[in-house]
């Protein structure tokens, strides 16, 4: 299945996040994302080391300008179960604005054209990184990786392109 990418409209789906009364959530992409002006990032898994101390870090502490310009939510999103998620997201206690959201079983990021293959590693089927802005729906920015780098998904990346 060929990536997703600029232009194309972001496939619907399901994927999961525990939300502020600290219940689970399972809902649809597009129930997230419609009308809004989003930030999706991907992240190969949670509480490794470039995701941890790079990639989640850069996002949490631009966000203020992000939101700055039209930016209306940040959703961290990996192939992790929401408990491990929502696990991760306590160890950054100054985030206020990125969502950790949770694509179980890979299937969202299926749908995405966007797993990485970790096998070898011992992580099995995982996403890709990368970083999308979506403006209802439509990808107006898409800055996928290559295997594990980290060259253009950043929160930097993503605030040259607004």
């Amino acid at each position: 299945m060929a990536p997703i990418a600029v232009g194309d409209v972001v496939p619907d789906g399901t994927i999961s996040f525990f939300d502020e009364n600290d219940q689970l959530q399972t809902v649809s992409v597009h129930s997230l994302a419609a009308g809004k002006k989003v930030i999706l990032f991907g992240v190969p898994g949670a509480f490794t080391p470039t995701c941890s101390m790079k990639h989640v870090p850069g996002f949490i502490e631009k966000a203020e300008e992000l939101k700055s310009k039209g930016v209306d939510d940040i959703i961290c999103f990996s192939v992790n179960d929401p408990f491990l998620m929502k696990a991760w997201g306590k160890t950054y206690p100054e985030n206020k604005h990125v969502k950790f959201v949770a694509d179980g079983s890979g299937e969202y990021t299926h749908l995405l054209g966007l797993e990485l293959d970790l096998k070898d590693k011992g992580l099995g089927i995982r996403s890709r990184r990368f970083a999308l802005l979506l403006d209802n729906l439509k990808v107006t920015v898409a800055n996928l990786e290559s295997g594990g780098g980290f060259t253009v998904s950043s929160a930097d990346d993503i605030l040259e392109a607004l």
